[in-house]
């Protein structure tokens, strides 16, 4: 019941002191207490019942509705037989904590206040309990097989008055109420959920987002029970769905607990029938990458793409130019935490689920996002081979741009791009992976032939190498970096650039240290402005002369000449691999 419904009951002859804006607050029993502190006997949401013996003088009134507050209870309500008036100090401690406050005049008992609230509430709960025991069976007779989550969600709203979506691991809406969720809150909720299930605790996990409260059940594997001890939940919390529902289940009855779960078994079948329909996409892409990896013959690769491009993207027509992206996801060997470490498979599980792992969150990151309510491997193909996940991604014409001149088409612009694949998804999936994981993803340039394929796999190796290089639980690289150093940086030994390193930098940073000169950032800008002196002092604030002298000493400390460009070279690749 709700704190208006008392206040609404005439026979109550309750009157509103403060806190109308808060009178939807549910109420879950009621107490009467006189204790200055009776927090160790409230477990929130009830209406507390007060004669005010425990306020001896203004100063009381504070502490005490402070505790109520702290202890969750829906509101107050103070007799007016010890005192005539309640008073004001109370009054306004009750409206800075927005605590409700009723006054209960002299000829209304406790007890007339307290059997009310008990029977409205014990009907309330028999009631709902018998709709609950309905409902689930309502919607075991119509779950996937009758038309997808969307039914069951549907039911839910409808009967329950539950909003509710479901996400999946990077925040992509699967099914869900008619009405979006606010924007960036479909991440910020998936976020919450990896990290709430990395962290052990106990579903459903609690989480306030935009203002607005969430209860967020894991879906798991239908028909498979828990996880094989063998597999590591790192790997299992990365591919599960969840549902959020908009309300708080932390004070649910265990029979609504109990429906919502049986809700999250019924879409686990709908992921694994869509799981399955993936099966004829990733033997396509196995095929495939099988035939460029050993050296077949280009004819023999095209005419397996004849086959898999109308699987992929029907009614193509003409045979598509192609992408090629890698991913691998890497954990940190348990215990280790020494800086640069090489990341390994998790010790607790085959090499091989790494390379399953990285495939399902491919098909993840590759979904189209203008249709939410597809099978995210519509237009692509992932396998894996060994810790590696590979997938084929055709484009159509109308993804690759022709030079209006010229009439030729400009793959180097055609198609997905490293930083976009991983704009919406880099939060949650950087809660799930946490401080012992990494996604690095690589993307390769658009191919118009079986020819290219076997040049564009190496070249999406060679970019998700130099995204590896890079800090950060989840990143990428393209194409278009591989034509720059930063393709031969990441490939130096750590001993080679520690050394490289410290023979021209570390003069400059004990100078720094000692003098407070700036050399460092000095050089920095030097470099950046191409050794203009005008627009380099320009952008340090400094005159020229302030600025050729820092130079003559940075000169100077190393033994090179900023006005050559071998030397000019040197330091910036000493700063780029500092």
């Amino acid at each position: 019941m709700r704190l208006r419904a008392l206040l609404e009951t005439d026979a109550l002859g309750l009157r509103l002191l403060g806190g109308e804006e808060e009178l939807d607050r549910g109420v879950r029993g009621v107490m009467t207490t006189d204790l200055r502190d009776p927090s160790r006997y409230l477990s929130g949401g009830e209406l507390v019942l007060t004669g005010l013996a425990w306020r001896h003088s203004p100063e009381d009134s504070e502490p005490f509705v402070r505790i109520l507050t702290s202890a969750g209870v829906a509101g107050l309500a103070a007799g007016e037989a010890e005192l005539g008036d309640i008073p004001e100090d109370l009054v306004e401690a009750c409206l800075r904590h927005r605590l409700p406050l009723f006054a209960v005049n002299e000829s209304v008992a406790f007890a007339t206040i307290t059997e009310h609230v008990v029977r409205q509430v014990s009907g309330e709960r028999a009631g709902d309990l018998a709709a609950v025991v309905d409902r689930h069976r309502r919607l075991m007779t119509s779950g996937p097989a009758g038309g997808g989550p969307e039914v069951v969600l549907d039911l839910l709203g409808s009967d329950l008055d539950l909003r509710a979506w479901v996400l999946s691991p990077s925040g992509r809406r699967i099914a869900g109420a008619q009405d979006p969720l606010p924007a960036g809150a479909s991440a910020a909720l998936a976020g919450e959920h990896l990290a709430a299930s990395r962290a052990g605790r106990r579903a459903p996990y609690r989480a306030v987002v935009g203002g607005s409260t969430y209860s967020l059940f894991p879906i798991r594997n239908s028909g498979r029970g828990a996880a094989p001890a063998s597999r590591d939940v790192r790997e299992t919390v990365l591919s599960e769905w969840l549902l959020a529902v908009e309300a708080d289940a932390g004070d649910w009855p265990a029979a609504r607990l109990d429906l919502l779960q049986g809700v999250t078994q019924l879409i686990a079948v709908e992921r694994d029938r869509r799981e399955a329909a993936r099966t004829v996409r990733r033997r396509l892409a196995q095929e495939v990458l099988e035939l460029v990896q050993s050296g077949a013959a280009p004819a023999e690769i095209a005419a397996r793409l004849r086959v898999a491009a109308p699987v992929l993207l029907p009614g193509l027509g003409a045979a598509p130019h192609w992408q090629v992206v890698v991913a691998r996801v890497d954990w940190e060997a348990p215990g280790s935490t020494a800086a640069g470490a090489p990341a390994v498979a998790p010790a607790a599980g085959p090499a091989v689920e790494a390379g399953q792992l990285a495939q399902s969150l491919l098909e993840e990151i590759l979904v189209d996002p203008a249709a939410p309510g597809s099978d995210p491997a519509d237009r692509i193909a992932v396998a894996h081979t060994g810790e590696e996940a590979i997938a084929l991604v055709p484009l159509p014409a109308s993804a690759v741009p022709v030079d209006p001149e010229s009439g030729e088409t400009d793959t180097a612009e055609a198609g997905l791009h490293a930083d976009e694949l991983l704009a919406s998804v880099r939060e949650p999936l950087s809660a799930g992976l946490a401080d012992d994981g990494r996604l690095t993803l690589g993307v390769s340039a658009a191919v118009h032939s079986a020819e290219g394929l076997r040049g564009a796999l190496e070249e999406a190796r060679h970019a998700r190498r130099v995204a590896a290089a890079r800090p950060g639980s989840v990143c990428a690289a393209g194409h278009h970096e591989l034509a720059s150093h930063v393709l031969l940086l990441p490939f130096v030994p750590d001993d080679v650039r520690r050394a490289f390193t410290a023979r021209l930098l570390d003069p400059l940073r004990d100078y720094d240290r000692r003098h407070r000169a700036e050399l460092i950032p000095t050089l920095e800008a030097f470099l950046d402005c191409d050794g203009s002196w005008t627009r380099c002092a320009a952008r340090l604030h400094l005159h020229v002369n302030t600025l050729r002298y820092r130079v003559g000493r940075i000169e100077q400390l190393t033994g090179r000449d900023l006005s050559r460009l071998e030397d000019k070279l040197d330091f910036f690749l000493a700063l780029r691999m500092s």
